[in-house]
């Protein structure tokens, strides 16, 4: 008996060492490291492109919030899209609720210019109360999106994307 049981404590640990190193082979081939160790010295730190950084913006100016302000859907007709064509940080955070991603999305900071996907501009994500959060008047055939913390202005026909307010919401 007292055999049957080193033996099992044995296979115990031999399982547990081999579960040990093949998690820490698991880290390693998705590019992390065990926690709190640090990075080998010959290991160098994968290069990443620094995320767009948002200009400072006051927020919108023109009318009241945060009832409709008059003139709320009064949108442009034709758009200067240079006037547009900025990545802001949001002037203000606004605490809402919890922003739940379409099944499969991944994260990312989007910049003007980028196409949108438009799997993931649905009505769900629209922002039809878009004065409350100090976001403009989007232009006709543009609407403003959650994605996120950040507010993304986008094209409907295309999904290219307008203008983003990053920080919107906390």
């Amino acid at each position: 008996m007292a055999k049957g049981l080193k033996v099992s404590l044995m296979m115990a640990g031999a399982l547990a060492l081999a579960a040990g190193s093949a998690l820490a082979q698991d880290r390693q081939d998705r590019g992390g490291h065990d926690a709190g160790a640090e990075a080998p010295a010959h290991e160098e730190a994968p290069a990443r492109a620094a995320p767009p950084r948002g200009e400072p913006h006051a927020g919108p100016s023109g009318y009241q919030r945060p009832s409709e302000p008059t003139g709320w859907n009064a949108r442009p007709a034709t758009v200067d899209r240079g006037a547009y064509q900025h990545n802001y940080q949001a002037a203000r955070t606004y605490k809402v609720g919890p922003y739940h991603p379409p099944s499969g999305w991944t994260a990312r900071r989007w910049a003007y210019g980028e196409i949108y996907p438009r799997a993931y501009w649905g009505a769900d994500y629209l922002l039809a109360d878009y004065w409350l959060f100090g976001l403009e008047i989007p232009p006709s055939g543009y609407e403003w999106v959650r994605d996120g913390s950040d507010a993304l202005l986008i094209d409907l026909n295309s999904g290219q994307i307008l203008q983003v307010e990053y920080g919107v919401f906390g």
